[in-house]
C-alpha cells in the first residue's frame, strides 16, 4: 500500500496509548482527518489499479466508473470489517500470507495486460468486457487484502467499526472512479503503450506490497 508506514505508525501510536489505559476499555474515536488519512493510504493501490482498468476501455461512462468504484470501495470496506471480527488472535496467520496473495493476483493480471498490449491498437474493449466479475474480484481482493490487518487493529482499539469502514469504502469508491477516467484518457491517447505500462504498474504494485512486508517482518 502507499503510505503504509505512516498509517502503521499512526495506528501503532494509538495501540500504545490504549495499552497504557489498563483500568477499562473505551472506544477510540478517530477524527475526520485521521480517518481520511487512513482511508487515502488504504485506497492508493486501488486508485492505481483503477487507472490501469481504464486503459483498454473504448469510452468510460458513469456506469463503468461506478462499477469499478463499487468493486474496489466495497472490498476496501469489507476487508477491515472481516479483520475486525476475526480478532487479534488471527493477526499473525493473516500477516504470514496476505502479501503473497496480493503479489500473485496482481502479477497474474499484470502479465495478461502486457500480453493484450501486443494486440492491434484497435482492439480496445467495451466497459462490460473489461469489467467482468472474475477479473474485478481478483483485483479487488489483491488491492484490499492488507486492510484485514487494519480491521484487526481497529478491533484492538475498539474503534466504532461501521462508520469507519463505510468512510474507507466511500473514499476508495470516489478515488477509483477518478482513476478509471484518468486511465481512459491516457489509454485513448497512447493505446498499446498505455496498456503495457498498466500491466507493468500492476506487477510493480505487487512487488512493492511483497517487499514492504518482507522488509518490515
Amino acid at each position: 500500500m502507499i503510505l503504509p508506514k505512516a498509517v502503521d505508525l499512526y495506528l501503532q501510536k494509538h495501540i500504545y496509548l490504549y495499552k497504557m489505559e489498563q483500568i477499562y476499555i473505551r472506544r477510540i474515536k478517530l477524527t475526520f482527518f485521521e480517518l481520511l488519512f487512513i482511508s487515502i493510504g488504504l485506497s492508493a493501490d486501488a486508485f492505481a489499479v483503477a487507472v490501469c482498468k481504464g486503459l483498454p476501455i473504448k469510452k468510460v461512462n458513469i456506469k463503468n466508473a461506478g462499477i469499478v468504484g463499487l468493486y474496489f470501495g466495497g472490498f476496501q470496506a469489507l476487508m477491515p470489517l472481516i479483520g475486525y471480527f476475526l480478532g487479534i488472535q488471527f493477526h499473525s496467520a493473516i500477516a504470514a500470507f496476505d502479501h503473497w496473495i496480493a503479489f500473485g493476483l496482481l502479477g497474474f493480471i499484470g502479465i495478461n495486460m502486457i500480453k493484450e498490449s501486443k494486440a492491434p491498437n484497435d482492439n480496445k474493449m467495451d466497459g462490460d468486457q473489461c469489467l467482468d466479475f472474475n477479473n474485478m474480484c481478483i483485483l479487488s481482493i489483491a488491492t484490499s487484502i492488507d486492510a484485514l490487518a487494519v480491521g484487526i487493529t481497529f478491533a484492538f482499539l475498539q474503534v466504532n467499526i461501521l462508520p469507519a469502514v463505510s468512510f474507507i469504502g466511500l473514499v476508495t469508491f470516489v478515488l477509483s472512479m477518478v482513476g478509471v477516467k484518468i486511465g481512459n484518457v491516457f489509454g485513448t491517447k497512447y493505446k498499446s503503450r498505455a496498456e503495457l505500462s498498466g500491466g507493468l504498474i500492476l506487477i510493480a504494485i505487487g512487488v512493492k506490497i511483497l517487499l514492504e512486508h518482507t522488509i518490515m517482518s
